[in-house]
């Protein structure tokens, strides 16, 4: 029984079984399709592209799986289609209004109105993306309260314009706590406990080294960066905490990078689906939990059916991570 006990809460070392081969002909297609609809077979173009790399990831020999379908996501890309178009035609007028005031009236709007649309898609991406996520039959969950997140990011935007930038890495960290401390797995929670002070220090550094070095250090750069997010990054099971690892080397990013740079220069961009492949490869290589999870005993609790992707889409729009 100890034997088993141990075996269940070892660690769990993540895996990436995608192929750049079988990726390309998702991609291309997708690509070919996309533009022969003119922008509207995207939503299934993406589906897609997320259902593939979905299960061409592995945890402790269990496949994730990603559950949306291209009618939902197309539905939430006619509102963000829409809500855009209305923006631009409304900046067009202005333009051609040639009125100082007008004009000015017209960027105003847009800048605020994507600025206070970023929290509820935030909010709506989460739970959206986290409904649609499965592992072992058990989905993920997104609890966190819309007008909090909003006042959060709010408050956040502000103090960062008023520091003239400073205050950015506290902004990301609380928005990062927030959303993470408001994520379930079945009956398990997450938390992030890394601090804006550690990040400021880690962007300083890259600032200063990054001109120094001429750029060679941007390889270590984000070697600390992404370690810092994995080790920061905590699961909850029945009261035991348990954490997230990345274990890489510089010269492992070095890799990486010049390879995929190489890659894209000399194909003139047609192995792009080669590299997004060799990048999910490599990030789940180092990625693992600690020991102490015991995925046999991850039960799921009431789920949240949620077909909404319109957040997603938004953020998808202004080319934005959900984490």
């Amino acid at each position: 029984m100890d034997f088993l006990n141990r075996l269940q809460s070892e660690k769990k070392r993540f895996a990436y079984f995608g192929k750049g081969s079988e990726f390309a002909v998702i991609f291309f297609k997708n690509l070919l399709l996309t533009i022969l609809s003119l922008g509207l077979y995207y939503p299934w173009a993406k589906v897609e592209r997320l259902k593939y790399h979905y299960q061409s990831t592995e945890l402790d020999k269990s496949r994730f799986a990603f559950h949306g379908t291209g009618k939902e996501v197309f539905r939430g890309f006619i509102k963000v289609y829409i809500f855009f178009f209305i923006v631009y035609v409304f900046l067009i007028y202005a333009v051609f209004s040639n009125n100082a005031t007008t004009i000015g009236i017209a960027l105003g709007s847009f800048y605020l109105l994507t600025l206070f649309l970023i929290p509820f898609a935030i909010h709506g991406a989460m739970r959206y993306r986290t409904s649609r996520s499965s592992w072992k039959g058990i989905y993920f969950k997104y609890l966190g309260d819309r007008m909090e997140l909003f006042w959060k990011c709010l408050i956040g935007m502000l103090l960062t314009i008023f520091t003239l930038g400073i205050y950015a890495p506290w902004f990301i960290i609380d928005i990062r706590k927030y959303i993470f401390s408001h994520l379930r797995f079945g009956n398990l929670s997450f938390d992030f406990k890394g601090e804006g002070s550690t990040l400021f220090w880690i962007n300083l550094k890259f600032v200063f080294l990054f001109y120094l070095t001429l750029g060679i250090y941007s390889f270590w750069y984000y070697k600390e960066l992404w370690t810092f997010y994995a080790d920061n990054t905590e699961i909850t099971q029945n009261g035991k905490k348990v954490n997230f690892s990345l274990n890489m080397k510089a010269g492992d990013v070095f890799e990486l990078v010049v390879v995929n740079f190489l890659l894209i220069l000399f194909t003139l961009g047609i192995a792009t689906p080669w590299v997004i492949a060799r990048t999910h490869k490599f990030m789940f290589r180092f990625l693992q939990i600690e020991e102490g999870l015991d995925t046999n005993s991850i039960k799921q609790v009431k789920y949240d059916n949620y077909d909404n992707a319109a957040g997603d889409d938004f953020l998808d729009f202004l080319d934005l991570d959900l984490i």
